[in-house]
């Protein structure tokens, strides 16, 4: 039986997202490969949802370049089933569902994105994401805040605030993001994030018109006067290490989609800034009536 290709993942470039639309599977098999490099390891996969069921066999595979092919599949016709090695993981294999992105967006009329807001502490980036979402809401679009400091209380709450540490505590949250984003959500990730690498490496986990990077250039001597914390006196004070802005860098934004300028004395309103926001959602057709 021939496999069956998967449909192509969100691509596009510029404003406009175009997205796969492939039919659902007529039975409940859902079967295919997929190719291209994987971060980590394996090359291709094949892909094969199967309600749970493996057989004894799969416990032989023979390894050829990061990629295990299994003799005596659990799905009918087939002769052998690739598992990958993604990062550590070992002997995976990606599982698929007839009813994917498109589909789910079609239920939410809106497409899946990740709107992401950077900036400095004090910056207001927690702000703009509420005024954000409330206004998503108000138009009767499904959002989730992803807050940097609410992923601490939990998922990340065993990550420092050390280079190596807020490394992994973005690339979490980006892959997080491009889950929501696959569900149809509009996704807001709402973190200082201050590394460029970082950032780019979020956004290559999806099509680049999916990933809207916000840039909320604020001064630091704005956000300072500001401090909703304290952290900046802390930081002045010397009580707190590697501070974005007082001791360690932040590196603003070169390509973003949206630069919501602030100065001393003339800031926007949370609402404005959430409507210029919206606004660009609306041109590139990520909100449907």
């Amino acid at each position: 039986m021939p496999a069956k290709a998967l449909p192509r993942p969100c691509t596009g470039a510029g404003a406009h997202v175009q997205c796969r639309r492939g039919a659902p599977a007529a039975s409940p098999w859902s079967v295919g490969v997929a190719g291209g490099a994987m971060k980590g390891g394996a090359g291709g996969r094949l892909v094969a949802a199967a309600a749970g069921e493996r057989s004894d066999a799969v416990q032989a595979a023979a390894v050829a370049g990061g990629k295990h092919h299994v003799s005596g599949s659990a799905v009918a016709g087939m002769d052998k089933l690739v598992t990958s090695t993604v990062g550590k993981s070992t002997n995976i294999l990606w599982h698929d569902c007839p009813i994917g992105q498109p589909e789910r967006q079609k239920l939410l009329n809106q497409k899946g994105c990740v709107v992401w807001i950077t900036g400095l502490s004090g910056s207001g980036k927690s702000t703009l994401a509420c005024a954000l979402s409330r206004e998503l809401y108000s138009r009767g679009h499904l959002s989730y805040i992803l807050d940097g400091d609410n992923l601490r209380h939990g998922l990340n709450r065993d990550l420092s605030f050390e280079a190596k540490d807020r490394a992994e505590n973005i690339r979490r949250v980006g892959e997080v993001a491009k889950l929501f984003a696959d569900a149809g959500l509009i996704c807001i990730a709402s973190l200082i994030s201050p590394y460029r690498s970082d950032r780019s490496g979020c956004r290559s986990l999806l099509q680049n018109s999916s990933f809207i990077e916000v840039f909320l250039n604020v001064p630091l001597e704005v956000c300072e006067a500001r401090d909703p914390k304290g952290l900046y006196k802390l930081a002045r004070a010397g009580k707190i290490k590697g501070f974005t802005g007082i001791d360690d860098p932040y590196e603003p934004p070169s390509d973003c989609e949206i630069v919501i300028h602030c100065k001393a004395g003339d800031c926007a309103t949370p609402k404005s800034m959430a409507d210029k926001v919206v606004a660009y959602l609306e041109e590139n057709e990520f909100l449907q009536d």
